[in-house]
């Protein structure tokens, strides 16, 4: 296979190519929760399916700074890369790494400690509370390598090593499958069984890159001796702050949504939600995957003044995300039952309920490939500002404006009509914001 480098010039299929790692790799680290979920419904039962998706917000609310390391940093990596200053580049690199793993060691331990209060306020019964602590603690004993592994899903890609990066991700996303199938099916161990398969995987998927790059290898980076520099962290900080904003606000609105369906529609509400969250995790992860991948390049591009080239990436991706977007509404129009009935097909009322919701919820996938590549564009370019701007009026913004109004006028459906129209109203922003910077940056 030919090697493929940041400073190539990318036609369709080396595009493709280069990305198509990045998309499975994401693709199956949402698959975690995902095959979590199915065990969970169908070996454990209907209230700890609840308890899982009450308390999931919140677990990846104290993992998102490992999105905003990752994507932030690799940004800047893959621009110093690009500005020739490898040295510099290896030291950022390690600063971010050496940085992630103090921060995870200390948001476990304040995790661990808050976690029974917390549920409480996220409104979990009396039923619900001891599934809640039991999953979350556990999940919460291996937040390090969970939060490397979100860091290393986008440094793999800057290291030019994205097929490295999808074997590791292969491998903890089929160790993750086989455990929650021997522990929950096998050993009947309940939720405790979902979050140790969970925890474990995460283990490989965090630790074996952290390996890989403490030894000398053939990629660009390599950990090594560092130096506290504010600046770097700042800078990082900023630049990714639309991708920690986009989780930390996509766990609150999960938050919302989940108050509001115990209101409306009860512990169904929130069973219906989750199997909503779990098929758009796998669907949004191809668009996440798409434009991670992408990004090291535009970045690298960007930092060596090649304006051909960015103009060449900017309208390839362009293509590349609209159709897929037509394509997924399609798909998750057509097999909006099928894909209901694999959570809770064992329940005639809820699967209806829920093959309804799915076929409102779907018409947001033409909408939201613009917006998610827009704001990691715009991440790639070191513009954290405008990132944020996208992500943040995406996830939480027009999500809270129209979960607060459209309920009041279509009742429970409003609650699945307000993802796509928070949509809508996103992509309103992320077309205005490319038309004003297109000369700035030279990719139009």
């Amino acid at each position: 296979m030919i090697k493929i480098q940041l400073s190539d010039h990318f036609t369709y299929r080396k595009l493709l190519q280069f990305t198509f790692p990045s998309i499975i790799m994401m693709v199956f680290t949402s698959i975690y929760s995902v095959v979590d979920g199915f065990f969970v419904s169908n070996y454990v039962g209907k209230t700890p399916f609840a308890s899982l998706n009450l308390v999931m917000p919140f677990l990846m609310i104290l993992g998102a700074f490992g999105f905003m390391i990752g994507t932030g940093g690799s940004a800047l990596t893959a621009m110093t890369l690009g500005m020739g200053d490898d040295k510099k580049a290896n030291r950022i690199f390690s600063l971010l790494i050496y940085l992630v793993i103090g921060i995870g060691i200390i948001f476990s331990l304040l995790g661990i400690f808050f976690l029974e209060p917390i549920a409480k306020l996220l409104g979990a019964s009396d039923d619900m509370l001891p599934y809640c602590i039991q999953y979350g603690s556990i999940i919460l004993f291996a937040l390090v390598p969970f939060m490397l592994q979100n860091v290393f899903q986008s440094f793999l890609v800057t290291a030019e090593k994205p097929t490295l990066g999808l074997i590791i991700t292969l491998a903890a996303g089929l160790t993750n499958m086989i455990l929650d199938w021997l522990f929950m099916a096998v050993f009947s161990w309940g939720i405790a069984g979902a979050a140790w398969a969970t925890a474990i995987s995460q283990t490989i998927g965090g630790l074996v890159p952290l390996i890989y790059f403490a030894f000398p290898n053939k990629s660009k980076l390599q950990l090594g001796k560092t130096k506290l520099d504010k600046k770097t962290i700042i800078r990082t900080c900023t630049n990714g702050s639309s991708e920690f904003l986009s989780n930390i606000s996509l766990s609150l609105t999960s938050m919302l949504y989940n108050i509001r369906l115990i209101q409306l529609a009860g512990e169904n509400g929130v069973s219906i939600y989750g199997v909503l969250m779990y098929v758009n995790f796998i669907f949004l992860a191809v668009f996440i995957g798409f434009s991670i991948g992408t990004a090291p390049i535009i970045g690298y591009h960007h930092g060596a003044d090649h304006h051909k080239e960015m103009k060449s990436l900017f309208k390839k991706s362009f293509i590349i995300i609209s159709t897929v977007s037509v394509t997924m509404f399609v798909l998750a129009e057509l097999f909006a039952k099928p894909l209901g009935t694999i959570f809770v097909g064992y329940d005639k009322e809820l699967l209806e309920m829920t093959v309804e919701a799915f076929k409102i919820c779907s018409f947001m996938f033409i909408f939201c490939g613009i917006n998610i590549f827009g704001s990691a564009f715009f991440t790639a370019l070191n513009n954290g500002l405008i990132s944020a701007l996208i992500s943040f009026g995406r996830t939480l913004v027009f999500q809270v404006i129209c979960v607060l109004l459209l309920p009041q006028l279509f009742g429970v459906n409003g609650l699945w009509l307000s993802v796509v129209i928070a949509e809508v109203m996103a992509l309103i922003v992320t077309i205005i914001c490319l038309i004003k910077n297109r000369k700035k940056y030279h990719y139009a």
